[in-house]
């Protein structure tokens, strides 16, 4: 536990105290937490090629969120602000750790109150199976900072060494990446399984479809629609796998399972029509699809289209599982289950994007104002035959998956509109693809957004860290 790590006793007898779960009465929780799968990657989410009939039938039974967000546009961040309900300035997880560079010094704070420790200190058996990416020295494991058990890689899968790791021990190396979705989902049923009448949490960040793309032999060159569209395929069919084996189980009815992504797509992906890609913070970038079932308590075929956040899930899935939210300074997720069972009203007044440890958007009602460049002033659009290397290519040996990854000119979002010009306002009611720049038509609305920036800019102690 982290008390271990400087948490305070005090802490988490609090949590338990006003959490504790008892297996006769419980709801379990599980989060499926895709990575640079995009906006427009789903078919319930309009793709007009990717099979995804588990997620369709999912989003069928349960709700989806056209206007979910995630706090940065990119892979370590928006984790940590899943992990801990806060904006990731504050924890100081604003880049990633990337051991082939040498960033090995970024993860999750032992000062941090992690989902994994809320749901334990009130109880529960919890899992993280997957790519964990809040640090991978050891005092970063999963398995010291809220997760009775780990499997998977501790960074993305081009990052190096690919390793796969079981608890704190390293198992694999080279790792088969074709065979990572089947693997992580075995795994999440195993851990269901053993734990079906006891409260659980699981948490399973896929590898996919992060590059390098890899599947298994039962989904490769089988969707008709690419690499891409063999992985997400075959995460799909894990979904399905899960919902399958919970409702043999019994567990369906009183188990909350969301499916979402950590930020907007890489080449090869869709934006569903949105602006940009992974890495920027124009809509590609940031919007993600949300999808959340729980028979019973979430009406069938629901649909909201106020906006939210992946912070908000910290507080929903804690609210809906009666476990007590931490004592912390500040917690910038708000319970969201009216979103996802009524026609309720967003709780928030204003949702914040980041690159780097700064604030590079805002998004309040219909108007999002960009006040940091959101990505490259001009895109290049690259020609299908024209050459690129990528420097974490799978070579055979150290990275192991097929050679036929996505090439630039398959780019996953809209590369036109005005460009970014020390500002950019937008109506995303009328123009969700940020293509007509409005700052200089409603100053109103330019001043009373950047004032929202100003109440929550991080501090320079904050942002050195």
């Amino acid at each position: 536990m982290r008390c271990a790590h400087g948490l305070t006793l005090l802490l988490l007898a609090s949590l338990a105290t006003n959490g504790v779960a008892l297996a006769a009465d419980h709801v379990n929780v599980i989060i499926i937490f895709a990575d640079d799968l995009g906006y427009g990657d789903l078919a319930c989410f309009g793709h007009p090629k990717f099979k995804t009939p588990h997620l369709d039938r999912m989003a069928q039974e349960g709700a989806r969120l056209t206007n979910f967000y995630t706090c940065t546009p990119y892979c370590a961040p928006s984790r940590a602000g899943l992990q801990t309900g806060r904006y990731p300035f504050r924890c100081g997880v604003t880049r990633n750790p990337c051991p082939d560079v040498g960033v090995n010094d970024v993860g999750i704070p032992a000062s941090e109150v992690t989902l994994g420790e809320a749901f334990q200190a009130a109880g529960y058996q919890t899992a993280c199976v997957g790519k964990w990416h809040l640090g991978h020295r050891p005092n970063f494991y999963p398995t010291r900072n809220g997760h009775h058990e780990y499997f998977g890689i501790l960074y993305s899968n081009d990052m190096h060494p690919v390793e796969l790791i079981d608890g704190e021990k390293r198992v694999e190396y080279p790792v088969y990446q074709a065979t990572l979705t089947k693997r992580y989902t075995e795994r999440s049923i195993d851990f269901i399984e053993r734990n079906k009448d006891r409260p659980f949490f699981l948490y399973l960040p896929h590898a996919m479809p992060h590059k390098p793309l890899a599947a298994s032999e039962d989904y490769y060159k089988k969707s008709g629609a690419g690499l891409y569209g063999d992985v997400i395929a075959e995460l799909d069919w894990g979904v399905g796998q899960i919902l399958a084996k919970l409702e043999a189980l019994g567990l369906d009815q009183n188990t909350l399972v969301i499916f979402t992504s950590d930020n907007g797509p890489w080449y090869g992906g869709s934006t569903g029509g949105l602006r940009g890609m992974k890495g920027r913070t124009w809509e590609g970038g940031l919007r993600i699809p949300l999808i959340a079932r729980w028979p019973g308590k979430i009406p069938a075929g629901h649909v909201s289209h106020q906006p939210a956040i992946v912070m908000d899930l910290f507080v929903t899935a804690l609210r809906a599982a009666g476990v007590a939210l931490p004592k912390v300074d500040v917690l910038d997720g708000k319970d969201i289950l009216p979103l996802l069972t009524s026609d309720a009203k967003t709780p928030h007044e204003a949702l914040f994007g980041m690159r780097g440890p700064h604030i590079a958007c805002v998004r309040s009602g219909k108007w999002k104002l960009h006040v940091r460049p959101p990505g490259p002033k001009h895109e290049k659009r690259w020609k299908p035959d024209e050459k690129w290397v990528d420097r974490r290519r799978p070579d055979g040996v150290r990275l192991i998956a097929p050679y036929e990854q996505a090439h630039p000119s398959q780019f996953p979002g809209l590369m036109t509109g005005d460009p970014f010009e020390g500002k950019a306002l937008f109506d995303l009611d009328s123009d969700r693809s940020e293509q007509k720049d409005l700052s200089k038509q409603h100053p109103d609305v330019v001043k009373r957004l950047r004032g929202y920036v100003e109440r929550i800019r991080p501090s320079k102690s904050a942002s050195a860290r």
